[in-house]
Parts: structure tokens; sequence; C-alpha cells
């Protein structure tokens, strides 16, 4: 009997290890090919749990800052399927590129590398390649305005404007990295892809430290080969909205109304 005993719980012991989720990705390596500098080259790495047990990925580290990783948060049920995103950031950065993501999870295997490839070309290269009908096929940005003036603001607040951005071209428009000299101007909210003839909204974020009357332009860059656009934020920064709005009325100082 006490022999008997010790197999049931020999084998209870071999259920639970064999108990546990398992990470099957359709592929591991991504190739980019050539990527028109500028771009957020992006791929999503798809899995399926073929385990039995919810899959829950801890972390996603990337080996660069100029990969961006993001992944599915929430538990992987057997059977279900989830994805690691891995964005790589192409602006200022011509030449070849090999890149990973390490994936953590409770999974069978709990450590799983990822690899992403490719070569940046700047776009005029990137157009010497190409046929007049590819080009022809390429997307196209256009905006519906190129400056925005935020008028009289208090130093530290950080104000945002929208911009709606159109493809007119024939491909998928993706927006890439946003630029600027005073290193004040970034992407608030931003859509990952426009599709053909289709519109979406681009939020801007103004943080310039300094006062006084500002005019700061940014460079929005995209996979759109025939160039990226700019766009101008101005302001009239000033250290305290209340006290520049106080005025003096015969020796007394009244708010301005």
């Amino acid at each position: 009997m006490k022999h008997f005993a010790s197999l049931f719980f020999a084998v209870l012991l071999s259920f639970g290890a064999q108990a546990q989720g398992v990470i099957t990705f359709e592929k591991e390596l991504h190739d980019f090919g050539s990527v028109p500098e500028g771009t957020m080259a992006t791929h999503e790495f798809k899995f399926k749990n073929t385990g039995n047990q919810p899959v829950v990925i801890a972390n996603v580290q990337a080996s660069c800052g100029c990969t961006t990783p993001d992944w599915t948060k929430t538990p992987v049920l057997p059977g279900k399927s989830g994805i690691i995103k891995a964005m790589y950031s192409s602006a200022g950065r011509p030449g070849v590129f090999n890149k990973t993501v390490t994936v953590t999870s409770n999974a069978s295997v709990p450590s799983k590398v990822l690899t992403i490839k490719g070569d940046v070309v700047n776009k005029e290269q990137a157009k010497a390649t190409m046929t007049p009908a590819q080009l022809a096929q390429s997307p196209r940005l256009a905006l519906d305005r190129t400056a925005h003036d935020f008028g009289k603001i208090e130093s530290g607040q950080q104000p945002s404007a929208k911009f709606t951005v159109k493809n007119t071209g024939k491909q998928p428009l993706e927006l890439g990295m946003i630029t600027s000299a005073c290193n004040c101007i970034g992407y608030k909210s931003v859509p990952p892809v426009v599709k053909p003839g289709q519109s979406a909204v681009v939020e801007l974020l103004y943080a310039q430290r300094q006062t006084g009357q500002m005019s700061d332009v940014a460079t929005l860059s995209s996979n759109d080969l025939s160039g990226d656009v700019k766009v101008t934020l101005k302001a009239n920064i000033v250290r305290d909205l209340t006290g520049s709005s106080m005025v003096k009325e015969s020796s007394a100082t009244v708010p301005f109304k």
C-alpha cells in the first residue's frame, strides 16, 4: 500500500511538471529587406500557446534603444494566440541592422530571442532602385495645414495640436520619427498605418521651456518617398498668465476682463 501511494504521488508530480504553457512562434526572425530611412519598421511576431496552461509574458527586452517592443499583456490561454511587436526606428540610422528582442514568460521555455534585420536606405537610394510604376504606387502624405499657433500660454504648460494626415498614395502610409532642433516637439498620439485614400489624426505635443515669442519647426518622417513634411508650432510663452493679465487702473491693480 505504501509503495502504491508513493507511485501515485510520483505520477501526480509528473503530471504537474507537464502542465505548462508552451509558446510556439510562427517564425523567430523577420527580414524587412530595404527600409526607407525615417520610417518606423514594425513587425508582429505571432505565437500560439500549444501547452495546457495559460502563458503570461512577463517582459520583452530589446537589444538597443532603437527597437521598441510591445506585447500581449493578458494571459494567453491554451490554444489561443498572442503577439510580440518589434518596432525599429530607422531615422538617422542608415545601413544594415540586426537587432533582437528577448521574450521572458512562464512558458516551458522561459526565454525566447526574436530577431529583426534589414537595410536602411535613404529615400534617394530607395527611389533609384524603383521603377516609375513602383514609384507611382508609393504612399503620399498630405497635411490639412503646416502650422499651428497656440497663442499666449504659461511657461511649463505642454499644449497639443491635432493635424489631419491623409494618404493620397496607393500604398499604406507609415509615419516615422518626429525631430526638431529644440527637441521640444513630440507625438502625443500617432496612427501606426494610414491606408490609401484614408485620413487619420496626428496629435503633436509642444514642450518648449523658453519664454517669449517662439516658433519651432518639426520634421515628420514617413515612408513617403517624395520627402518628409515640416510643421511649425508657435506660441507666446509667458512666465505667469495671471500676472500678465493684470492691468493697473488708477493705482489699483484689477484683473483684466
